[in-house]
Parts: C-alpha cells; structure tokens; sequence
C-alpha cells in the first residue's frame, strides 16, 4: 500500500507513540512522554539531512552517454537512517527549500512553547520517506456538554517530494474511542501551511497567529458539537445522512450494493448499541460519532495498520468534513 508506514530492510518501522497511541495502535508505544530529539530518535527520523541534488538525464549518441542537466530541476535525497545510504525522495523546483524532520518537530514546539505540559505523542514516516508527521498533545482538553471529553492536538506534517508543503492542523481526539475529528467552518482556520519556497523559521510569527485562529476553531467546533449532542436524530435520518456519505447508484453493482448494505449494518449497531455511544445515544452527535468511529476503526482495510494510514493521509478526513456538515445544526 503506498500509504503505510515505512519499514527498513532490518525490520524497524519509522514510528513510535508516548504512552498511549492515539493513530489506533501503531506502532511501538513508549512508557514515557517524550520531547521533540527524543521522538526523532524513536521513530528513526532523526539525522535525515533531507538535500537538493542536480538532476541529469542521459542521452546516447553513437554509443556515448551524453549527461543533461535538468537546470529547472533538482532531486531531493536523504540518509537512510538504518544503512546510511542515500536514497532518492522526489523531484522539486529550483526554489524549493527543504524542511528537515526535525524542524517539523521544533515547529510544533516553538507555537507551544508557552503552553505548560505539551508533549509529542506520535511521530512517523510515510510512503518511503517521502511524507512525515509528527503530532504534540495538547494539556488542554474539551468537554462537550459535560459528558463527552475530546483532548487536543496539533499535527505537523510535511513532504520531501514536494507535493505537500509544511502544515500544521488543530485536531479533537475523542478520548473513548480514539477517533480523529474533523470538521470545516467558514469563519475559523484549523490548519496553517508554510511555504517550502521560504525560510520556515521567519514565518513563526504568523503560525503563532494562525495557532489563535486555531484555538478559535476550537471553541466553534466545540459549540457546533454541544449543539448537535442537544438535537435529537432518528434511525430515519440517520440512514439518509449516511445515504449521502457513502451515495450509490441505482446502477452499482451487486458487490458494492452489499458493501453498503453492511456499512450501514455496521453504523446503524455503532450508534445504537456501541458502549463508545453510551452517553451520547440518540443525538446528532452520535450520529457523527458513528461515522468517525467506523472510519477509524471498522471501514474495511488489508490490516489496521493500513486502516490507520487512511487516517493520517487518505480520503477518510473529507469523509469526516462531509458528515460533520451533514450532521451540525
């Protein structure tokens, strides 16, 4: 899968969780917290030196390889961190400015540095080395309505093959079952992205105001919650709201037919009879609830490792924005 955690010829796997792993247990979970050259060195992130080289390609003429500089180009590599060997990343641009996996991390700590009691929680690379992430626990925590806890995070995530620049997003992690939510509103940005193309250490400042639209996209996100968790929802509207999550053709074919039909067998027992639902029966907020605990934890997969990789980079966040904006009130 090109989506999975990376894997060295020698066995290890570039990931390593604090404590507890809130990305549904992947991984090596440590039994302490752990800063930001700590988590480096446990996920084998650490000491990359992730640089641009001439790119060239070769023509033959009369038998003799002629060099070509690509002068527009230039190739990333890094280190392997287990053979030491240089390995290929990606193609980028002439202005492109690498970030190093360490910096991603002393990122996170620099918009947190006032904030007692953060610490890294997971950090991993994906598809070869060419995407990394890292994510910091917030001390902060949300109850929604009083019966429904959230902790915070914030997620830093960045490419090496330029098709992704530095990011950083705001995500509630729902405490009882590990679900990561997501929700989009108009008025309040849960994400900021640096540029590659500039000096990522002078853009703090701005990520710093970014973090407090951040902190505003969390109280909206928890003010829309506590109202969907005081609206009522049938099993009716349920079904037609996971109609439109997951639509089908009246043409589709028998298979994808019946893989429907058990998505919503398997929904309809989450938000009915779940005991992750408990406190929380009957609302508009179980209802997305179900929805995010079945993509994190139920949709169908080769493995949960796969399962939890979709998490991180696949499809299933815009499935989280779209039943989420489905399902506010």
């Amino acid at each position: 899968m090109p989506h999975e955690l990376e894997t060295f010829a020698n066995g290890q796997t570039a990931f390593a969780s604090a404590r507890v792993s809130a990305w549904h247990q992947l991984g090596t979970v440590t039994q302490n917290t752990m800063k930001a050259e700590e988590i480096m060195s446990a996920a084998l992130l650490g000491d990359w030196g992730v640089r641009t080289i001439p790119v060239y390609g070769v023509d033959i003429v009369e038998g003799v390889e002629i060099p070509i500089l690509a002068d527009d180009k230039r190739m990333t590599v890094r280190r392997n961190p287990v053979t030491g060997d240089t390995e290929y990343l990606g193609i980028v641009g002439t202005d492109y400015t690498v970030v190093q996996n360490e910096q991603c991390a002393d990122m996170l700590d620099q918009l947190v540095d006032q904030v007692g009691g953060s610490h890294f929680e997971t950090a991993g690379s994906l598809r070869g080395g060419k995407s990394v992430f890292v994510t910091m626990k917030l001390p902060t925590a949300m109850e929604i309505a009083g019966v429904d806890r959230m902790d915070l995070y914030l997620i830093g995530t960045t490419s090496h093959d330029g098709s992704a620049a530095l990011r950083v997003d705001a995500s509630p992690i729902r405490v009882v079952c590990a679900n990561t939510q997501r929700a989009a509103f108009q008025h309040a940005v849960g994400h900021y992205t640096f540029r590659h193309t500039s000096n990522v250490n002078q853009q703090i400042a701005q990520a710093r105001e970014a973090l407090g639209l951040m902190w505003k996209y969390m109280e909206t996100f928890e003010a829309a919650a506590e109202r969907m968790l005081q609206t009522a929802m049938t099993m009716t509207q349920f079904e037609a709201i996971v109609a439109q999550v997951w639509p089908v053709k009246d043409n589709a074919p028998e298979k994808t037919r019946n893989n429907a039909k058990e998505r919503l067998g398997t929904l309809k027992y989450l938000i009915t009879e779940a005991d992750t639902q408990r406190a929380i029966a009957g609302s508009r907020w179980a209802g997305y609830q179900a929805i995010t605990e079945y993509l994190d934890h139920y949709q169908q997969a080769k493995n949960a490792t796969v399962r939890a990789n979709r998490v991180l980079t696949g499809k299933t966040g815009d499935l989280k924005l779209t039943a989420f904006d489905l399902l506010k009130v």
